[in-house]
């Protein structure tokens, strides 16, 4: 039998305050649950010092000091098999394993696609740390552990004493912390405006402020103007009238410099604090930063349940809550948005279709709303259980990227992807999160998200095109989705 995690619970304390003393450290993870939600945002972790770090860039693979070519996912998942961890009850999910991102561009290794020209930022494809400790919260308890497995130690002698010496040492790094102990309760979710229509939303007296213009902000550069981003959304219409395709997701890339005087971590405190989400996250890998405040689950998997949670549809928050009601109803209303998403539900059904048992896949949530601080959205989910013997790795290889940010069909949308948009995506619409040593994972989507390197930050915002898209309100919807990564730049 493989052994189980070892725990000590300690008191609990704000997950974002205890992050503190590892935030600067090398493969430093946060996977913080900013809007605290009992279905989405209830955990959060943290974790630091990998005792293996996984690197691959377009086929060149670094597994610790090892260098291969090869299939990155077939690596991870050898690497796995040798820390195998039965799940613990009554904790939370994430019992050590790996963590970090998945980007978009490793859909290369899985089809053959075209590539845009310019590869300026060169992120890596995918960068995950193999954690033998993670710092656990509960937040709808109000519970915190720190969990060690034990390895990369196997003799189960030195599993323990391993676990014991590194639980004692984590737990001396919180000592350090030091700050305002957190309410009783969590924050709370009250219903949206659509008087119970929509799942949850975090009520914000927040305005909406007027349309953005980026070319009035000149520490921040596109690599579209708004006459190309409008023709590119063109051309993807035409696309879809030729019946080439029924949908496609084309974003345009933001970029600026971090001044001296301020850091990726307090650049990720603003955004945070402007834009709470159930999934966000900071990632420190040293030449590669990913600061996410994504509201979008991409894969859940938990004892062979999978769900995932698309995002299609989009309205910017009302300045009173009449406009902010009239806009969530518009969303609801609005046959454009639905179709666009039911699409995309489609599209996540045939995917999850492949891998899960016969007649297992449904569709429990359609088109509900949910409202974030700064955007309505429509909101689905889709679940199957998974067929005997597969895993988190066989579910990632049939599913990324995600179909919310492809279009369908899937690969001629990533064909045009590549056509229209002149920069590679890199970490933007790929994965956040983490793979447990007991077989669970979680994931979200990025978006809303900063990728770093050095002091160039750059973000990403798109938006799903189909036959009745209009290129002027696609470009402002861009805008709608950037607004809280921008405002945290000018903050």
């Amino acid at each position: 039998m493989p052994p189980t995690v070892h725990a000590r619970e300690i008191a609990y304390i704000d997950p974002f305050l205890a992050f503190q003393p590892f935030a600067g450290d090398s493969g430093a993870v946060f996977l913080d649950s900013a809007q605290v939600t009992d279905r989405l945002g209830r955990y959060s972790f943290i974790t630091s010092d990998p005792f293996l770090t996984l690197r691959s860039k377009n086929g060149a693979i670094q597994v610790g000091n090892r260098h291969i070519n090869g299939d990155p996912f077939e690596v991870l998942r050898s690497q796995l098999a040798r820390y195998p961890l039965a799940h613990r009850a009554g904790l939370p999910p994430f019992q050590t394993g790996v963590a970090g991102y998945f980007a978009y561009d490793l859909a290369h290794h899985l089809e053959t696609l075209p590539t845009p020209d310019d590869d300026d930022m060169k992120f890596p494809d995918l960068i995950l740390g193999f954690y033998d400790v993670v710092i656990a919260f509960d937040q709808m308890q109000q519970r915190a552990w720190i969990l060690a497995s034990g390895y990369p130690e196997q003799k189960p002698i030195n599993q323990a004493s391993r676990a014991q010496s590194r639980i004692q040492e984590f737990r001396g790094r919180l000592d350090s912390v030091s700050g305002p102990t957190p309410a009783a309760n969590p924050t709370p979710v009250v219903p949206s405006p659509t008087s119970g229509r929509g799942r949850e939303h975090r009520e914000q007296e927040r305005g909406h402020s007027p349309p953005l213009n980026i070319e009035t902000l000149p520490y921040i550069k596109s690599n579209f103007s708004r006459p190309a981003y409008e023709a590119a959304v063109q051309r993807v219409i035409d696309y879809i009238y030729a019946g080439d395709i029924f949908q496609a997701n084309v974003s345009q890339r933001f970029r600026a410099q971090l001044p001296p005087d301020d850091s990726p971590l307090a650049l990720y405190q603003r955004l945070r604090a402007i834009n709470p989400a159930p999934f966000a996250a900071y990632l420190n890998f040293d030449d590669t930063v990913i600061a996410s405040a994504s509201p979008e689950r991409f894969l859940l998997l938990r004892d062979g349940w999978v769900e995932t949670r698309p995002i299609k549809g989009t309205r910017p928050r009302g300045d009173t809550p009449e406009k902010d009601h009239h806009l969530a109803d518009e969303l609801l209303d609005s046959e454009k948005d639905r179709a666009e998403n039911i699409m995309i539900v489609d599209l996540l059904r045939n995917d999850l279709s492949r891998i899960c048992q016969d007649h297992s896949v449904k569709t429990p949530e359609l088109c509900i709303l949910e409202s974030f601080a700064t955007v309505h959205h429509l909101v689905s989910t889709v679940e199957g259980r998974l067929n005997p013997g597969a895993d988190a790795i066989d579910l990632l290889r049939v599913t990324v990227p995600g179909g919310s940010i492809t279009g369908a069909p899937k690969i001629r949308a990533m064909e045009i992807i590549a056509e229209l948009e002149p920069t590679w995506r890199g970490p933007y619409c790929g994965n956040v999160g983490y793979i447990s040593f007991s077989g669970d994972m979680d994931t979200s989507i990025i978006i809303r998200t900063y990728a770093i390197r050095g002091n160039t930050v750059t973000f990403q915002a798109g938006g799903g095109i189909v036959a009745d898209s209009d290129p002027a309100a696609e470009y402002d919807e861009t805008l709608d989705k950037a607004r809280a990564l921008i405002d945290a730049l000018k903050a």
